[in-house]
């Protein structure tokens, strides 16, 4: 069930909140989580019941850790617990990588296992790693199973983040002012869902017909096509995950829980250092705090801490997807962040203008490996882009993507939007829930979701659900 399907906003979304709200009124606050929980497993079920036991299953194991770590077991069961979450995920999501790069090393032919990566399992595989971990540090008030339950499903955060903590989700739950709908909560939240859903159906779906036909359809690129390519690719990737990080916070805030900031302007970054403060952030925090620092962090000389940075990107890399492209695209953010400490260290800094070009060119030359199917695709892109491809010449020098000077007006109109224009946060901020806006709230959500509808065929699933 994907968050702009007119199911989801017309019958699961209000009738959700309907029951919990009515459950917590007649104080069944027990039963209100529960409904929450049940509605969640069906949001993930909808997508494919068969994996409901493999959540259902990692809910009872971590839950079963953490109470042996409540009772003092210790580091063992700690790492026993980490093992096996990150076992599960490995199984899925790599098997078959190592199955086929064994195969090409030792001419060996050895048969795939066609696994279906089931949805969520890398957001909430991290989650509950956080969890155990935060449980042997003492930081978490055990509250009981559907507590518990409660915090790993929750359907607006369980697809693709944020990666939150026990201790900044689940108090919210337990205030008594959260268990009461809120008019101001539920418009802003309608509010943000709505920027978020037109980002998604109208911008980021805009921009991936011609990343498409640039990176999987056309056989060879032009300077002119490449930059448009993985100009377009950029921005669908901005507004695909802010889009689905706006519908997310939303749809939390309609029962009153603030989920973290997990998308913050992050193309109007001037360093590598600020891009992933901006983008991605609980990710970022999550590596930071449980990767990073664990392996020594700023500590035991710059050899150390680069290697330290190299093997965090490397992880964040491989976590986002079981291919060699996605561990160039780690390595080059872990070579980067590298490099801008060791520039930090001799004194000079670049102009704000040259710091933020350096970075964005990065990021989008980075973002060829992130999206590319294949080394060659990649290649292909790369190489028109360093002027290395198709001569640029005839009347039409974007006809290999279907672009025309239209398209090149939307991408600038685009990147002005993200360099310029206030980011959903602060539109948020300023948000004043009126009559009138309500109707407009309405009016707006009905009409995109009849978009939706009529022009299903363009909409793709959203990027971050492959992860």
């Amino acid at each position: 069930m994907l968050f702009y399907s007119y199911p989801y906003i017309f019958a699961f979304l209000p009738l959700t909140a309907l029951v919990y709200f009515a459950l917590n009124r007649s104080r069944l606050t027990v039963a209100a989580q529960a409904w929450l929980v049940l509605a969640s497993l069906f949001f993930y079920g909808h997508w494919n019941p068969r994996y409901l036991p493999l959540i259902l299953g990692s809910l009872l194991f971590n839950y079963g850790v953490a109470a042996a770590l409540r009772a003092g077991w210790g580091r063992n069961a700690l790492v026993l617990g980490i093992a096996a979450n990150l076992g599960l995920l490995g199984y899925f999501k790599y098997a078959d990588f190592v199955l086929d790069n064994v195969n090409r090393v030792a001419g060996t032919a050895l048969p795939a296992l066609d696994l279906v990566l089931p949805l969520a399992i890398s957001f909430f595989t991290f989650q509950q790693i956080a969890y155990l971990v935060d449980t042997h540090a003492g930081r978490v008030a055990h509250k009981g199973f559907m507590n518990y339950a409660l915090f790993v499903t929750f359907f607006p955060q369980l697809i693709s983040g944020p990666i939150v903590h026990h201790a900044e989700m689940m108090p919210q739950f337990a205030a008594l002012r959260n268990r009461v709908f809120h008019h101001p909560n539920a418009a802003r939240g309608a509010f943000i869902f709505c920027l978020g859903l037109a980002k998604k159906v109208i911008l980021a779906d805009t921009f991936a017909r011609w990343a498409i036909q640039g990176f999987d359809q056309a056989p060879v690129l032009n300077v002119a096509e490449a930059w448009l390519t993985s100009l377009c690719y950029s921005l669908q990737l901005y507004f695909d995950f802010s889009g689905y990080m706006d519908m997310a916070l939303g749809a939390a805030l309609l029962f009153n829980i603030r989920l973290p900031i997990n998308f913050d302007s992050p193309y109007k970054a001037r360093s590598i250092r600020e891009f992933w403060r901006r983008w991605h952030i609980t990710l970022s925090r999550f590596l930071r705090d449980y990767v990073y620092v664990p392996l020594g962090g700023n500590r035991r000389g710059e050899a150390r801490v680069t290697a330290n940075l190299l093997a965090t990107f490397l992880l964040g890399g491989l976590w986002h997807g079981a291919g060699w492209t996605f561990i160039a695209w780690g390595a080059l953010h872990g070579a980067a962040a590298a490099i801008q400490r060791a520039w930090g260290r001799t004194g000079l800094k670049l102009p704000g203008p040259a710091a933020w070009a350096v970075t964005f060119l990065f990021v989008n030359a980075a973002w060829v490996f992130f999206r590319a199917n294949t080394w060659g695709d990649a290649l292909k892109v790369l190489a028109g882009m360093a002027g290395l491809g198709a001569p640029l010449a005839g009347a039409e020098p974007l006809a290999r993507i279907g672009a025309d000077g239209g398209t090149v007006a939307l991408v600038l109109a685009g990147l002005l939007v993200v360099l310029f224009a206030p980011n959903s946060h602060a539109l948020a901020r300023r948000f004043a829930p009126t009559p009138w806006r309500a109707v407009a709230l309405g009016l707006a959500t009905g009409a995109m979701a009849i978009y939706v509808v009529i022009d299903t065929h363009r909409v793709t699933q959203f990027i971050y659900f492959g992860f």
